[in-house]
């Protein structure tokens, strides 16, 4: 990781801040980032895991709730971001072997930091999650950082298309070793059947130690939840095309995603953790509408004065994330009296003085403006830390 002052950024002039933070060039994408980021932080520390409103808790299996989209607009961000991050570096051949060490680099350090979170604060290695949030993300950035290098647009799309068809194919025709038929359920799926292979139960979701959400089999659509992002990238970037006409097209675009991962769904269920093709569609559908109306707002139309607190966790949002993770296991390890520091700070001022599922949200809200205000200090100081 590192860190940068506004006087290292590599720009020049006076560009603000969130212009001059790489991979991105827009004001829309960095708030995009920060809202998203807020958003895990949110649903990852409520007061109570006993006590969570609906909407902040994921699909029990099939389906999704607000909470299932947070991660695939993350990943379709960072899709965008790589095409910001590298058109520069793709329109220069020569300099294709440098770029990928800098993307190899990036992965590995994404996929350390996912491990040190897992392994933290115990340090067994023989117990230790190998998939993971960071992990996912940085498997689908190598990949998607390579493909943005040495494809076209057209095999963008091709590969996209051939991405959902396959992994559709795969989940649902071939046999499970084993098990026998091909089939959805959590323990018994494909995905879940190699990522045992692979990893061994020990080294999976604790909850299940049978399937992991972020498994290795469904990599491959995530990778397609990128392809679209570093599509939406590139078609922002056009120049020979008018903003309100890039806008518009995106919406339909969206659209038409969001409509044929509703119609998927009939056959191949939107699932989160199985990161099925329909919910690559619905899910990657709403996060270009999100974007499209963020980048009239505050790219086309230059309204901001809403966009600061995003801003604020948009341009170091890996490392609000990263380090969320280490304060709240942190907080578990103190003890107070009886109690954990953690349960202690939210049974002094939280259960008091609210109903039980009132409480965990307010539990969870301070830690989003706890945050913010640490960020907020990093913002003014002009501090980026990279990944």
């Amino acid at each position: 990781m590192q860190t940068t002052t506004q006087a290292a950024i590599e720009t020049t002039g006076t560009v603000p801040l969130a212009e001059a933070s790489q991979p991105a060039r827009l004001i829309s994408l960095d708030v995009f980032r920060g809202v998203t980021v807020a958003a895990m932080i949110l649903v990852n520390n409520p007061g109570d895991w006993g006590h969570i409103y609906a909407p902040l808790e994921h699909a029990a299996w099939h389906g999704c709730t607000p909470t299932d989209l947070i991660f695939p607009f993350f990943l379709f961000i960072v899709g965008v971001s790589i095409v910001y991050a590298l058109d520069g570096a793709r329109r220069q051949p020569e300099a294709h072997g440098r770029t990928m060490v800098r993307i190899l680099k990036r992965s590995a350090i994404l996929f350390g930091l996912g491990l040190l979170s897992a392994l933290y604060p115990k340090f067994e290695f023989e117990t230790l999650r190998i998939p993971g949030v960071l992990a996912r993300i940085s498997w689908m950035f190598l990949v998607c950082g390579v493909l943005f290098l040495k494809t076209t647009r057209r095999q963008q799309i091709g590969l996209l298309a051939s991405v959902l068809v396959l992994y559709n194919v795969l989940l649902q025709v071939v046999p499970v070793p084993g098990f026998g038929p091909a089939n959805l359920e959590p323990s018994t799926n494909l995905g879940a059947w190699l990522d045992r292979l692979v990893f061994t139960e020990n080294h999976l979701w604790s909850q299940s130690r049978t399937w992991d959400p972020e498994g290795l089999l469904g990599t491959l659509p995530a990778v397609g939840t990128g392809l679209l992002g570093m599509l939406t990238g590139q078609w922002l970037r056009r120049k020979d095309v008018e903003p309100a006409t890039r806008v518009a097209w995106l919406f339909v675009a969206g659209g038409a995603a969001v409509l044929l991962g509703l119609i998927w769904n009939g056959w191949f269920p939107i699932n989160k953790a199985l990161w099925t093709s329909s919910y690559v569609l619905y899910a990657g559908g709403l996060a270009m509408m999100a974007l499209a109306g963020l980048y009239w707002l505050t790219d086309v139309q230059s309204y901001r004065r809403f966009t600061t607190p995003a801003l604020v966790y948009g341009v170091n949002a890996i490392t609000v994330f990263f380090l969320s993770a280490i304060v709240s296991k942190t907080l578990n390890l103190i003890k107070v009296g009886d109690d954990t520091l953690r349960a202690w700070l939210y049974n002094t001022f939280f259960t008091p003085y609210f109903s039980p599922i009132n409480a965990s949200l307010a539990g969870a809200i301070v830690c989003v403006l706890i945050w913010l205000g640490i960020l907020w200090v990093m913002y003014k100081k002009q501090i980026i830390i990279k990944v």
